[in-house]
């Protein structure tokens, strides 16, 4: 994931900042308690495809 994109992309629910794991290719939104996928390079930035995250993820 291009680090000055990840910059310029916002958590469309929230609008709050996102952070990538690279193990899973996901966008992460603490706030809103979901994961938006990063397909071949190209994050998916829908709420419908996008999974919530567990307790257990957001104190890692």
């Amino acid at each position: 994931m291009d680090t000055k994109l990840l910059e310029l992309l916002v958590c469309p629910v929230t609008k709050g900042s996102l952070e990538f794991n690279r193990e899973r290719q996901e966008l992460v939104s603490r706030s809103a308690r979901l994961a938006y996928p990063v397909r071949d390079g190209i994050p998916v930035l829908l709420e419908n495809e996008a999974r919530t995250l567990t307790d257990d993820e957001l104190e890692a």
